[in-house]
């Protein structure tokens, strides 16, 4: 599945994301490289092109002072204004992932220069879903599932691995992963 992968780089979004992390390079005057591992709803976005969504969760592998302030405005493809801006909140202990999702995390060329940039693995952004489990979830995880991204046998197996490093009861969680494979297993047909 990862072979055929296609990161859409050239959207409206993904050019104010683009943006936005070159300000923020400036802003913190960055003079050695730092990786940033994307998930959440632009992570998806780059995958289907399909999603729109104005915040940036990202992880920094370094320890930033990350400005509140920090936006781009751009201009969806069908003219909708919008405001692309860091989720100063995203801490990615909230959600379901496995150990190795860093490790997994595929390059996203951005042409920054200290920002050295990864989105999560479709299957890893999947199990990230499972947690909150809202209607974006839902949404997020057909939509890599019918792009043939990831399928309900890779999740179930990447979310149970990821099991005994949640931080959170797994009463509800065990139900959401229920859920999110009947959603897979039904985009896949």
């Amino acid at each position: 599945m990862g072979a055929n992968i296609c990161l859409h780089t050239d959207t409206a979004l993904a050019k104010g994301l683009q943006a936005l992390l070159k300000r923020l390079e400036a802003r913190l005057g960055l003079r050695v490289p730092v990786k940033v591992f994307l998930a959440g709803g632009m992570a998806v976005h780059l995958y289907t092109a399909g999603r729109v969504t104005t915040d940036v969760d990202a992880e920094f592998g370094a320890r930033l002072l990350l400005p509140n302030d920090l936006a781009v405005e751009i201009a969806l493809e069908d003219g909708t204004p919008q405001l692309v801006y860091l989720d100063t909140n995203y801490n990615p202990t909230f959600a379901l992932m496995h150990e190795d999702y860093q490790n997994d995390a595929i390059p996203v060329d951005l042409g920054l220069e200290w920002f050295h940039v990864y989105v999560l693995s479709p299957c890893d952004l999947a199990v990230s879903k499972i947690a909150r489990f809202a209607e974006s979830d839902r949404e997020d995880i057909v939509a890599l599932v019918r792009l043939g991204l990831t399928n309900a046998d890779a999740i179930e197996r990447r979310a149970l691995s990821a099991l005994s490093g949640y931080v959170g009861g797994q009463a509800m969680l065990l139900l959401n992963l229920r859920d999110a494979l009947s959603l897979a297993r039904a985009a896949e047909a």
